[in-house]
């Protein structure tokens, strides 16, 4: 995955991207696949997680999701329909090696199969993720990521994955959001497989990056041309710096520091001792982690705003973050209540250029949930559009600036099981009716082809 530095970024009023940039969409196998059940596969924690009362709105769980598994030709006729040149999607562990670590089930595989041919023979290059939250439970119950055994699983299991897709597929990306499993899965309880203990997030954290190096390591060894990892980041704003840092340190330097320079951030290893000795960090796991990727896939939703406030309580997914209030942007929120601030993801990206330079960038996830209405049978839903083109050009802004910025895949592709939001949430740019799994591009989708089909804005 490439694209040329030497471009003319505006022409006739239109603000070109670079020839060669990548631009697609991104889903994750638990939140649209459905099929829980099917052709071998286990069951994964989220599976579990949703059947755990209260852990889920309205106990919704992603047993038929949007039937993708049963329905991806169609879905896969829908990005071609709007021009999409990538997909990135998640396979699940549980399809794939129902029990984490045992035999391989060869229907599982299969899925991926088809639907990579599907994808390729429709002109859509596909970008595998290979850990999108969706643990297979056996391992878990063993530990899961608190058990350092878990990153050798996932080893195992990226080398068996890419011994079946590795032929057609280029780029790998070993997780998403590790952040999210380590924090939101085991320090605060939010997600699956809902653990609420700091100490636990911490080392999950750890064990997640091994994962990742371990994983990176196998792909190399089994041929893969692009690996990289996905990270969700934020910038820190506020005008109190040491709680901007502490906080910053807890989202965005705990991952790229030890991938990116092999290290840990010395002010966070030091907040976290009161939660962790820090003995599950091994000789030698540093090399691991740091083994070279050719991609860093860019998450990126709003800022973080944060208020140095006396007293007031740690939130729970940054433990050791007492005194800090969050929240208060000054902007317009979205359905999660997330403040749109463009800017934020032109100031990410310059960071990220200037203080880890040499890593190719994509933006891997960027989108946003509105309460979508289906009108006439089609969805006006001008909020997203705005907010999608606030942060193209923010985008199109860092690239001015510097940064090696090579694609763009929007969040996402379909509505779907918004994790613990169930389906109340609608991040689709295609409107799906849970009822009929009727498809709907919305003006976003028409907009974006557009974008896509001019490559620029």
């Amino acid at each position: 995955m490439s694209a040329e530095k030497s471009y003319d970024l505006q022409d006739s009023g239109v603000l070109r991207f670079p020839e060669g940039f990548v631009w697609g969409a991104a889903t994750a196998a638990y939140q649209i696949e459905g099929a829980a059940r099917d052709d071998g596969r286990g069951p994964s924690i989220w599976d579990t997680f949703s059947r755990t009362p209260g852990k889920v709105h309205a106990g919704h769980t992603g047993d038929v999701a949007c039937d993708h598994y049963h329905r991806y030709p169609e879905d896969v006729a829908v990005m071609r329909d709007l021009g999409l040149r990538s997909y990135r999607f998640s396979v699940s562990w549980p399809r794939v090696r129902p029990d984490g670590s045992g035999p391989v089930n060869p229907r599982g595989l299969d899925f991926y199969d088809r639907l990579v041919d599907e994808l390729l023979g429709n002109g859509i290059t596909p970008i595998v993720t290979l850990y999108h939250w969706d643990l297979p439970q056996t391992l878990e119950d063993q530990g899961g990521w608190t058990n350092r055994e878990t990153a050798a699983h996932f080893a195992d299991y990226a080398a068996v994955a890419h011994g079946r897709l590795g032929d057609r597929v280029e780029t790998w990306t070993t997780l998403n959001e590790p952040w999210c499993s380590a924090f939101l899965g085991y320090a605060s309880g939010i997600h699956a497989p809902g653990l609420a203990e700091p100490a636990l997030g911490f080392t999950a954290a750890h064990h997640l990056l091994l994962g990742h190096g371990l994983a990176v390591q196998a792909l190399r060894a089994s041929g893969a041309a692009t690996v990289g990892i996905t990270l969700n980041l934020s910038p820190v704003i506020g005008d109190d710096t040491p709680a901007a840092e502490l906080v910053d340190g807890l989202q965005n330097r705990i991952f790229l520091d030890p991938v990116l320079r092999g290290e840990y951030p010395a002010d966070v290893v030091e907040r976290a001792r009161r939660f962790t000795d820090w003995s599950f960090v091994h000789d030698g796991d540093l090399e691991i982690i740091s083994q070279p990727i050719d991609l860093l896939g860019v998450n990126y939703y709003h800022p973080q705003t944060v208020t140095a406030r006396a007293g007031e309580p740690a939130n729970p997914v940054y433990p050791g973050s007492e005194g800090i209030a969050f929240g208060g942007a000054d902007a317009p929120q979205t359905a999660m209540g997330w403040p749109v601030q463009p800017f934020g993801l032109t100031d990410l990206l310059l960071r990220l250029s200037r203080d880890y330079p040499g890593t190719p960038l994509i933006i891997t996830e960027n989108g946003a949930a509105f309460d979508d209405v289906v009108e006439d049978g089609e969805v006006h839903d001008v909020g997203r559009l705005s907010y999608l083109d606030g942060h193209l050009r923010a985008a199109h802004a860092a690239i001015e600036g510097g940064a090696d910025l090579r694609g763009y895949l929007v969040w996402s592709l379909l509505d779907n099981f918004e994790w613990a939001e169930g389906y109340r949430k609608r991040f689709g740019v295609v409107h799906v009716d849970y009822a009929t799994q009727r498809r709907i591009p919305k003006d976003s989708a028409l907009w974006y082809s557009e974008v896509v089909r001019r490559n620029g804005l």
